[in-house]
């Protein structure tokens, strides 16, 4: 079940309200702690917080601090965004979120605003955030001041983008849509759109759209003379008073501004007559323009009628100002109880409420992307704080991606070395380790040192290993670290930024060992592509697996996908899809994926199979219609060493993907290789899934 909702829109203005203020009054009828999340907010220039979160916050009620509502603001997001930081903004946002979601039964996140940025880069930074969070949107679309032609084509265009970003729509609602039009609108659209799809045509409200003097106010400034009481009158019209009192009068409407000079005593006092006639509809309130002050005696006239309309004074002349009140729009702000409840009762109205409430309930997100895959590492990690061994503390990476880790309080460290040299090192790179936060060992002087020889010796006596020997091998730090992880004395380690793959291994297999019922030690990476996570295998340790092996492999890869939270759909890959390839090579895939069908029946498995049919949708569905695997394989498995190293090298520098491993699988306990060419962020990334595995 999903814990959250996205709303997005595609430009400015379109009724957003409506569904934000829908959908938490819907939710808090099913859940005790409902959130609210403005990712990014467009603070007004008076440095006043942003008045749609208040007016969701005080309206309801909500539990939640002003600051805790959103990540950033659109000036420091477009700034990340132009200076290619946008992995850094997207980071700060699912930290955020997810804070939120995991103190919420459900979180109801609304998209930008699109004022004051351009609306491609808006719309795309929405998609990107809603991708990330893993939650279903709400896409709304308005029809304002459009023909039916435009807004189908808008709606369709739109709800086509967010698919192609693969950004999954749970309702499509068109908004502000001309009342004469939403019948064509949606019977139009109707049979255009997947049943899953929920349309919801809403026709525009003049109620909802019309701004109230209170927003008048705020945007033109000026002083308010009378009427403080009244500004949450709305605005349905406004007329420029410069004709005679006779036309004046026959021009009012109900809810109408007027704007005139203030030296027009006449206009004025007629205006505030007619309010209060039976015969004449409501007056909303007077804009006094030319920063004409009305007379004392006018003044005072006004202070004694019972009833004063707001009236306000400004500087801008006649033209000007109501020019600038045109292009005011109208925002559902705090305290304006009566548009908050028609803003619900509309969106009662117009969306099928308990469909929306079970396609929540029932949503499952296809993938995980990159940022959030991180993310969960990090919290996976930090739920239970495992003891790794690194014991090539001779090397600068090494001890960056120690203090990187330390600080972030993620794991306890043993590093293995001269305590001495590896304090200086530390220092030296400007990332000092405090002693007391780190266990600093040489496996030559270290007490342990009798204990593990004697260990070794005892294991290994069977295969001609003398005390001698053993006392010679564990002075490698290989074999040290390792037999911490044996004895109990650290939950795992992470080798190999200076040692080779087999160095780094060989202990482990040794005396470490395979789990029960596994006769293979194999390698994922986890690949994190620009928009999914996929899991590779095995692509660092078995040169030319058997069909058994390959089997194994894949199987142990897919428990190894779940347990990272990728749901496994398993691509046995070849040079052929499904029967039209013969030989050895295609033949053992083609007998390895029976193995795993075989022995694990719950497994999604298709083999042999095309690297593009396994993961585009288009060749899968054509080279093998009605798999569940094709075109969406989350765990590819290469048919031997040579095809996975060079296929993942060649993925991660063509695309840029990060490719976080490899991590041994396998094994008794978690024993992992660096490659010598690797980065801090390897090794960082590469102790927090040792710490996971860690965690059984």
């Amino acid at each position: 079940m999903s814990k959250a909702v996205f709303i997005a829109t595609a430009e400015p203005y379109s009724g957003k309200s409506v569904v934000t203020l829908g959908l938490v009054h819907l939710l808090l009828s099913q859940a005790q702690r409902v959130g609210y999340f403005k990712p990014i907010i467009t603070p007004l220039a008076d440095g006043r917080p942003d008045a749609h979160i208040e007016t969701v916050l005080q309206h309801f009620q909500l539990p939640l601090a002003y600051p805790d509502t959103f990540a950033t603001t659109g000036q420091e997001a477009l700034h990340l965004t132009e200076t290619g930081r946008v992995g850094e903004l997207l980071d700060t946002i699912i930290h955020r979120f997810k804070q939120l979601e995991a103190a919420h039964d459900f979180v109801v996140v609304e998209g930008t605003d699109f004022v004051g940025t351009g609306l491609a880069l808006e719309l795309d930074l929405n998609w990107q955030v809603a991708r990330n969070l893993s939650i279903p949107t709400i896409l709304l679309i308005s029809g304002l001041d459009k023909t039916v032609e435009q807004v189908v084509n808008m709606a369709l265009s739109i709800r086509r983008d967010a698919l192609d970003s693969e950004v999954q729509v749970l309702a499509l609602v068109l908004n502000r849509v001309a009342p004469e039009q939403a019948d064509e609108v949606r019977a139009r659209l109707q049979d255009q759109l997947p049943p899953a799809t929920q349309l919801a045509v809403i026709p525009e409200n003049q109620a909802l759209r019309s701004p109230t003097m209170q927003e008048i106010y705020d945007q033109l400034g000026g002083e308010l003379l009378f009427g403080a009481d009244q500004l949450t009158n709305p605005v349905d019209h406004f007329i420029n008073g410069s004709m005679q009192v006779p036309n004046f009068l026959r021009r009012l409407e109900e809810n109408v501004l007027i704007v005139t000079p203030g030296d027009r005593a006449d206009l004025i006092l007629s205006a505030l007559q007619a309010n209060m006639s039976a015969n004449y509809p409501r007056v909303a309130g007077l804009v006094l323009t030319s920063g004409y002050r009305p007379e004392e005696s006018v003044l005072r006239l006004i202070e004694g009628l019972p009833v004063a309309v707001p009236i306000l004074l400004v500087e801008s002349g006649t033209f000007q100002t109501t020019t600038r009140i045109g292009g005011i729009q109208a925002r559902i702000g705090p305290g304006q109880a009566k548009k908050i409840r028609l803003a619900i009762q509309t969106f009662e109205r117009h969306l099928d409420t308990a469909r929306l409430l079970e396609q929540l309930s029932t949503f499952a997100p296809r993938g995980l992307t990159p940022h959030m895959f991180q993310y969960q590492l990090l919290q996976w990690a930090r739920s239970q704080r495992k003891h790794i061994v690194l014991p090539e503390g001779n090397d600068d990476r090494i001890l960056r991606a120690a203090a990187r880790l330390l600080e972030q309080d993620v794991v306890r460290l043993t590093i293995l070395g001269d305590p001495a040299r590896i304090l200086a090192a530390a220092k030296r790179l400007g990332r000092p380790l405090d002693p007391q936060r780190v266990q600093l060992l040489d496996p030559a002087h270290s007490e342990l040192f009798p204990d593990f020889a004697e260990t070794l010796f005892a294991l290994r006596r069977s295969k001609g290993v003398t005390l001698e020997m053993a006392r010679d091998l564990m002075t490698d730090v290989s074999y040290f670290g390792s037999m911490m992880v044996y004895k109990g004395l650290a939950d795992g380690m992470v080798s190999g930024a200076v040692h080779t793959t087999q160095h780094t291994i060989r202990p482990a297999l040794q005396f470490i060992k395979t789990k029960p019922g596994v006769s293979v030690v194999s390698s994922v990476f986890f690949m994190c592509l620009p928009d999914r996570v996929a899991v590779f295998g095995d692509c660092a340790v078995n040169p030319n697996p058997t069909a058994e092996q390959l089997a194994e492999i894949a199987i142990s890869s897919a428990d190894s996908s779940r347990r990272f939270g990728i749901e496994p759909r398993v691509a046995m890959l070849s040079y052929s899809s499904g029967t039209s390839g013969e030989g050895a090579d295609v033949d053992k895939v083609r007998a390895a994926t029976l193995l795993v069908r075989q022995l694990r029946p719950d497994l999604l498995v298709e083999g042999p199979i095309q690297y593009d049919a396994a993961v585009d949708p288009a060749v899968g569905q054509q080279k093998l219609p009605g798999s569940p695997v094709a075109g969406q394989a989350s765990v590819l498995i290469f048919p031997d060493l040579n095809t996975g190293n060079n296929t993942y090298k060649a993925v991660q520098r063509e695309t840029g993907a990060l490719a976080i491993g490899p991590m041994l699988q396998g094994l008794n306990k978690p024993v992992n290789d660096l490659s010598r060419g690797c980065t801090v962020d390897d090794i960082y990334n590469t102790v927090l899934l040792t710490a996971i595995q860690a965690q059984g």
